[in-house]
């Protein structure tokens, strides 16, 4: 195992959460920049919404991001050293804990000067698959005074991380409110989820 993903289980064991520098080389997260500007230019984002199925809705009070799913078996140049990573960590993962994850969801998102999405957690009430949320920032000589930090409550503790570019955090998906600040800039990300099957959905309904 490489020591990237040993420091991001290690950390993900101790606290709940992993932020690394070094997750892509520079030349990959340009190439990641690059094409989530030009499909947000070419008008392939949606706003993103709140809850799924037949009860997901728009809610401006809630999250103000746009979002474009991307496809790993329609993999794009620009994606492929991303989803060779994600899948590489996925594996030490599964070796490592145990968490029987099974695949990868992710898509870009855009947060315009002034989004926000307000304290949440990435798993849904009705489904566990979500085990392990990530995102991977690209945003390229991004200050503190430009906002929009991603803000984690682990326990007693809020981490704030500035979404510079090549910055990749993982967390539990459970247990680990967080929420994303207003920012001053056009804010690009990608970020994921690796997905277990779901025990909820197992359980038989009375």
């Amino acid at each position: 195992m490489s020591r990237k993903f040993s420091d991001i289980i290690d950390a993900l064991v101790s606290q709940g959460w992993a932020v690394r520098q070094d997750f892509l080389p520079t030349e990959a997260i340009d190439a990641l920049a690059e094409e989530a500007r030009r499909l947000w230019l070419a008008g392939r984002f949606s706003r993103a919404g709140v809850g799924r199925g037949s009860e997901r809705r728009i809610s401006a009070d809630v999250r103000g991001d746009h979002i474009l799913w991307l496809d790993e078996s329609a993999s794009t140049p620009a994606q492929s050293r991303y989803w060779s990573e994600i899948e590489a960590l996925r594996s030490e993962l599964n070796r490592g804990l145990f968490l029987g994850l099974i695949s990868v969801e992710a898509h870009y998102a855009f947060y315009p000067p002034g989004a926000f999405y307000r304290k949440h957690v990435d798993r849904f009430s009705d489904s566990d698959e979500r085990a392990i949320s990530h995102s991977l920032y690209l945003n390229s000589d991004w200050k503190e005074e430009d906002g929009g930090q991603l803000r984690l409550y682990a326990g007693d503790h809020r981490i704030e991380i500035f979404p510079r570019a090549g910055t990749f955090v993982t967390f539990r998906s459970d247990n680990i409110p967080h929420e994303v600040a207003p920012g001053k800039r056009d804010r690009f990300s990608l970020t994921g989820w690796f997905r277990r099957r779901s025990v909820i959905d197992a359980v038989p309904r009375a």
